[in-house]
């Protein structure tokens, strides 16, 4: 990916999953309790709590299950566990409000109304916040969404005016005044509150509301002009994504998205006109953008269909192919499948050749008339492989002798999102010629290496990691290619006997991660001595990415006890060797990409966005409670 696209992919850091609705209250009433002991100052201690619960709590609580339905009623989708999470947020601010405004009330000659007035515009504030999240979650228009991010603001003001007796005035009923005005049961605090801050209070909260339409109407004018969509489905998308997991954010994906022919390639080895022993499936799409939005979860999907044991690595495809929904992995399972019922299979290979050029290292085995290739710049960090870069090479590396070609790219060494150049390989750089020389050489070497019979060994461990740590949920898998060998290599072949080894060993070790620390992979080829010959590669599964952009394998967990795994599953995998036959196809699938260029645009615009919103949101809060303050002063408040 390239810098800009690295800032935007950083916005995973954010990614969280909103706690039940239930445990979001517990912690508001009990967060309102500890507000009313440090507050009220009664007789009792647990009065104290009490009224915090009551007077602090009680808004949280009505907001939490009352928005939902009001929301609903107009045809929004905040669901409970949002609502109830946006609500405890909110009595988080407004409990920040009053703290300051206590503590500069102590320290100076200000008085209790003071706090009081913090109180106002706390209460304004959050319903500007809940008003934001709203339009951005429900896309209503914004006098509609007036109503539902009024509810904790009313709630609150209208115990304020029970409790502090200023809706006496306006209620003639003794019966209704007994019901709606109880200022005997109130606080002493609370009895400052006058009919006319509640006056004060709406025109804040018209300001406010103001404010947010200005605020979202300039935020929202680069998205429409460059790409022709709004800020808000991205926002909305977005927050439901963090919150619930939800699939909003594909449906703003899919209306950038353009349609593309991409190939997906199988190739199964299984045992002589037997059952599947392991399937490897490369469809060259970019398994992103984030968490099992869109491809993100291909790995795991592509494991799932397969009879034998799955390795599915990562294409020469970048952030522009990645799918826009989740639905499109059904297209290429769909293509997967029907490459699979096409195949031919042959119990003949070659040994493995390695080629250096330029940077860039190919590992490369023929399996009957066809090729499997990883490619890797380790030492050097890079990331994705350009997708007309990975068609290049793949066609490069086919001859008279070898038909089809599976070119993964190993993704194994990678130093994070640091610096303006995160290793993207461009067509035209000087990487991509490295890639496609190398691919043509291995392709040559294939074409005139001796044959011999084919085995086979794989293993398996889940990994005692999860994402957290940078592994999913497919952890390390390791097939094992054994050739016989020509009769003039019978030394080699008779030291080998003993372990019941008959040719040349390679091991392809597939961790389901999204790539490497820098350095990893020559560890643990240095390390592991089973083989004759191993390569290291990576799911780039972004699963991983839920925790934070950068979640490389490596990063979180101990290097000597990941080369120990490696090594123990590469020794059963050696264990396991046994005759197979292998064959491989190729079908292509129809489906909607990020398309060319359109995740830089994206990137652009919301890094963009991101920057220039968190100074205009400075620079509107400022000029808001300036007002505010004015007001104030205005009417004596």
């Amino acid at each position: 990916m390239t810098a800009t696209q690295g800032n935007l992919a950083s916005l995973s850091r954010f990614i969280f999953r909103a706690p039940h609705w239930y445990a979001s209250l517990t912690f508001a009433l009990v967060i309102a309790a500890v507000t009313g002991v440090a507050a009220f100052d009664s007789r009792f201690v647990l009065e104290d709590a009490w009224q915090g619960v009551f007077f602090v709590g009680i808004p949280t609580v009505v907001a939490s299950f009352a928005t939902p339905y009001v929301d609903r009623y107009f045809g929004g989708g905040l669901t409970h566990n949002r609502s109830s999470l946006l609500a405890v947020f909110c009595e988080l601010v407004v409990i920040a409000f009053l703290i300051v405004a206590g503590v500069v009330a102590v320290l100076t000659s200000l008085s209790q109304e003071f706090v009081l007035d913090a109180l106002l515009v706390a209460l304004a504030s959050i319903f500007a916040l809940r008003l934001l999240v709203v339009v951005a979650v429900s896309r209503h228009p914004l006098p509609v969404a007036v109503v539902p991010a009024s509810v904790q603001t009313v709630t609150a003001a209208a115990l304020l005016g029970i409790y502090s007796g200023a809706t006496s005035v306006m209620l003639d009923n003794p019966t209704l005044r007994r019901m709606l005005s109880r200022p005997e049961q109130a606080p002493s605090a609370l009895h400052e509150v006058a009919l006319l801050d509640f006056g004060l209070l709406a025109f804040m909260c018209g300001l406010y509301a103001l404010t947010v339409w200005l605020y979202l109407t300039v935020l929202d004018h680069p998205w429409r002009s460059s790409m022709g969509v709004s800020m808000l489905d991205f926002l909305g998308g977005f927050l439901g994504h963090i919150a619930e997991g939800s699939r909003e954010l594909e449906d703003f994906f899919e209306k950038l998205g353009e349609d593309a022919i991409v190939p997906v390639t199988v190739f199964s080895v299984r045992r002589p006109g037997g059952e599947e022993k392991a399937r490897f499936v490369l469809p060259m799409i970019h398994p992103g953008p984030m968490g099992e939005i869109g491809g993100g979860n291909l790995p795991e999907r592509v494991a799932l269909e397969a009879d034998g044991l799955a390795f599915p690595p990562h294409a020469t495809a970048g952030h522009d192919f990645n799918l826009v929904t989740e639905r499109e992995v059904d297209d290429i399972l769909s293509a997967a499948e029907t490459a699979y019922q096409r195949l031919e299979y042959s119990s003949d290979a070659t040994p493995s050749v390695r080629v250096d050029e330029g940077s860039a290292t190919l590992t490369g085995q023929a399996f009957g008339s066809n090729a499997f290739l990883a490619a890797t710049f380790s030492p050097e960090c890079a990331d994705d492989v350009d997708y007309a870069v990975g068609l290049s090479a793949a066609a490069e590396a086919r001859t008279e002798e070898v038909d089809e070609v599976m070119l993964a790219d190993a993704h194994n060494c990678n130093d994070g999102l640091e610096g303006e150049d995160l290793g993207h390989v461009v067509p035209g750089s000087q990487r991509s010629f490295d890639m496609i020389y190398g691919a043509g050489r291995v392709g040559d070497l294939l074409s005139e290496a001796d044959r011999g019979s084919l085995r086979c060994g794989v293993a398996w461990d889940e990994t005692p990691w999860e994402p957290l740590d940078g592994i999913g949920p497919l952890g390390i898998r390791v097939a094992v290619f054994e050739v016989s060998e020509s009769e003039d290599s019978q030394a080699r072949q008779a030291a080998k006997q003993s372990d019941g080894v008959n040719g040349q060993t390679t091991a392809y070790v597939l961790i389901d991660g999204n790539n490497m620390e820098p350095g990893l992979r020559e560890d643990v080829v240095d390390a592991v001595d089973a083989v004759d010959r191993m390569e290291v590669l990576t799911t780039d599964t972004h699963v991983v990415n839920t925790v934070e952009a950068e979640n490389q394998v490596g990063d979180a967990i101990p290097h000597e006890e990941l080369i120990a795994l490696i090594d123990q599953l590469t020794e059963q995998a050696v264990a396991d060797l046994e005759p197979v036959e292998a064959g491989m196809e190729s079908e292509t699938a129809e489906v909607t990409v990020f398309g060319n260029d359109r995740t830089e645009t994206l990137a652009s615009t919301a890094n963009a966005v991101v920057s220039l919103g968190g100074a205009l949101a400075a620079a509107f809060i400022a000029g808001v409670l300036a007002i505010s303050g004015l007001v104030f002063f205005l009417t004596g408040g």
